[in-house]
């Protein structure tokens, strides 16, 4: 029987819309740590008084011109601040592909794009302020990182090995973090049993719980101002059926 080329063509986009959704829903029922929809809420103190709220949210994944990504969103919020992050991570890597940037620093806002191209070594930005357009490429070998996949990555290893080190590459500085110690930490009244690491050089501390989420606890160095951390608030997670 003879098909016309219609009906084929009909076949294969079929096949292929049906092979695209099995890969989205593998790619969203990795066994990680966190799932959709988890938001972590700190506090932001600066020389140990609070001065803001910030907010670390998983959105899980999400399509966007025909290729899949997850999403991580930032949000910070102090007196004459704002900073607002959309960050569009590689389902297989966790590194970043694309970070959109939405500032507001005393008056003075600004809208940045980062695209990150791996396999080039390249990270292309572009600024937009007061009506202006500015583009720049910076050239660096990859895998070019981001604090907050960081974050992710680190939580998705389901052992850690005190004695490994993690190199993260930002676009304009290399930093190693490296585990220091099994800590206490006390916030809002509770005390956690943390996993302590620090940068070398030492613009990075974080402090994640020691348990199975690995929940981002406290982050120091994050946002670029002295003397300024992100403490935990609340923490909230769907409910994740077990069936």
């Amino acid at each position: 029987m003879k098909r016309s080329k219609n009906n084929i063509g009909r076949a294969v986009l079929a096949v292929s819309f049906l092979l695209g959704g099995a890969g989205l829903a593998a790619a969203q029922n990795k066994n990680f740590p966190f799932q959709p929809g988890e938001t972590v809420h700190y506090a932001i103190k600066k020389f140990g008084v609070k001065a803001g709220e910030a907010a670390l949210v998983f959105n899980g994944l999400e399509q966007r011109n025909g290729q899949s990504f997850y999403h991580i969103t930032f949000t910070a919020k102090a007196l004459n601040f704002l900073d607002e992050e959309n960050i569009f991570v590689d389902p297989e890597t966790l590194y970043p592909v694309r970070v959109e940037r939405n500032l507001n620093i005393f008056g003075k806002k600004e809208r940045i794009l980062e695209t990150y191209d791996h396999a080039k070594g390249e990270i292309r930005i572009v600024e937009f302020v007061r009506g202006k357009e500015i583009r720049q490429t910076l050239q660096k070998k990859g895998p070019v990182d981001n604090i907050y996949c960081f974050l992710y990555r680190f939580r998705q290893e389901a052992a850690v090995d005190q004695k490994k080190s993690f190199e993260m590459k930002l676009p304009t500085r290399d930093v190693k973090i490296e585990f220091v110690k099994q800590d206490e930490l006390k916030v809002g009244g509770k005390t956690y049993q943390t996993l302590y690491l620090q940068s070398d050089p030492k613009e990075y501390k974080l402090w994640f719980d020691n348990g199975a989420k690995k929940v981002p606890l406290r982050i120091d160095g994050a946002m670029g101002i002295a003397s300024t951390s992100l403490v935990i608030s609340n923490y909230t997670t769907p409910q994740v059926d077990s069936k």
